[in-house]
């Protein structure tokens, strides 16, 4: 950390305390970003700790929707992001307009969307989901009944796949960061790298095409490890191996590296970098927790209906080891 970042960290956290605040950041943000906060995590996680804090202010250093979900969660508390450009490609390929059209043309469907959408899409919605529980999300549903699965195409075609549904419909929408991981990159650091043990993070939309790829036969199960953030974090401990190929968003190397020393971690590529999560900086930070601003609320209306989809996320599969795709493992914790 350079000097000028030290001085912003202590005038940040001098500010915090005085605030009141608590700061959040996603395991994918930039590392000086993660360095000054108090828990860093996914998406779920990171709202679970905003609704547990006894903090008056969250600074939420992510994108956009999961600042949002932390204010459904907590709407007590006020919650800030410092840089309302953080957005997410995958969550701005659906509207509520365009569910609305689509549940029009499926009456009687039920709609499952990937937590990676907007508050108003959730609001539309039967389930949310996550990757580490799509699965059992949709095992969840009545066999007889169609769903419309949403918006990513990877998790939809392998949720399809390992449910073995044929009535599952999928919107055709990515995350823009999973170009940068695709199997061809993948056997080729596997080649290079033959005693590295390979991990993928389910929560980051770009990993979604991986696990399609693997359910599909595209790449060798052998030797993966299926890993929430906290699994991916923790397991360099556990094996035996020194060496780890890491599929998912950049950003969680700096953690990795930083709560394994003595291991050496691989990006499977290092194109994969979300823009979105990197528009937040400390000055931002400080700026934010300055001006008490950017604050994300959400309509009581919206939250209301979008906390019943939220809250049947978290409800189901929340604690239960999942089905191992081939012999790959899967953690379903945070």
């Amino acid at each position: 950390m350079t000097a000028t970042h030290i001085g912003i960290e202590t005038e940040i956290k001098t500010l915090a305390r005085e605030r009141n605040a608590v700061i959040l950041a996603h395991n994918y943000e930039r590392p000086e970003v993660q360095d000054i906060a108090d828990y860093v995590g996914d998406s779920l996680g990171l709202s679970r700790q905003a609704a547990k804090t006894e903090a008056d202010v969250i600074v939420f250093c992510g994108v956009h929707f999961m600042a949002e979900t932390a204010a459904i969660l907590s709407p007590q508390k006020t919650v800030l992001l410092p840089d309302m450009a953080a957005g997410c490609s995958l969550a701005s390929t659906i509207n509520a307009d365009q569910l609305r059209e689509w549940k029009a043309e499926f009456p009687g469907a039920v709609v499952v969307s990937y937590v990676n959408t907007t508050a108003e899409v959730k609001a539309e919605s039967d389930y949310c989901c996550t990757s580490g529980n799509a699965v059992e999300v949709i095992n969840a549903i009545p066999p007889e009944k169609e769903i419309l699965f949403l918006p990513d195409m990877f998790l939809g075609a392998h949720v399809r796949r390992m449910t073995r549904r044929d009535n599952i419909r999928v919107w055709m929408g990515e995350c823009h960061v999973h170009a940068g991981i695709d199997p061809s990159h993948i056997r080729i650091q596997r080649a290079k790298h033959p005693r590295a043990e390979f991990l993928i993070h389910p929560e980051c939309g770009c990993s979604t095409s991986v696990l399609e790829a693997m359910s599909a036969g595209d790449i060798e199960p052998e030797g993966v490890q299926i890993l929430s953030t906290e699994g991916m974090i923790n397991r360099p401990a556990l094996s035996d191996r020194n060496e780890f190929i890491v599929a998912t968003e950049i950003g969680i190397l700096h953690r990795l590296r930083r709560e394994n020393p003595l291991k050496v971690f691989y990006a499977a590529n290092e194109r994969a970098s979300c823009a979105y999560m990197k528009v937040t900086t400390l000055p931002k930070v400080l700026q934010s927790l300055e001006r008490l601003q950017h604050r994300i609320t959400v309509p009581e209306d919206i939250a209301l209906r979008a906390r019943v989809a939220i809250e049947r996320m978290v409800a189901i599969g929340g604690h239960r080891p999942l089905s191992p795709v081939a012999d790959g493992t899967m953690d379903p914790g945070e």
